[in-house]
């Protein structure tokens, strides 16, 4: 059965730099980041490690899940 659109964030340990943390994401953006990794082929840990690098040299660099969202809903928006 397929989750469903609406639901709570799930908490997932990613490892980044040697350095484990916790991320909470909705499962859609848990499954949106999944395939972008797949698509890019490489790991979720690596994709979210760029996603991070990006997000520190931001000028008011948001937190980790939401530059994420912010790049996931990105990646959707140069692919249309």
């Amino acid at each position: 059965m397929a989750t469903p659109l609406y639901h709570p964030p799930v908490k997932r340990s990613v490892e980044i730099a040697g350095h484990k943390t916790s991320i909470s994401l909705e499962p859609v953006f848990w499954d949106m980041l999944r395939r972008a990794a797949e698509e890019d082929g490489i790991p979720i840990n690596a994709l979210v490690a760029q996603i991070d690098g990006q997000r520190i040299r931001a000028e008011l660099a948001p937190g980790l899940a939401s530059a994420i969202r912010v790049w996931l809903v990105s990646r959707l928006d140069s692919d249309g």
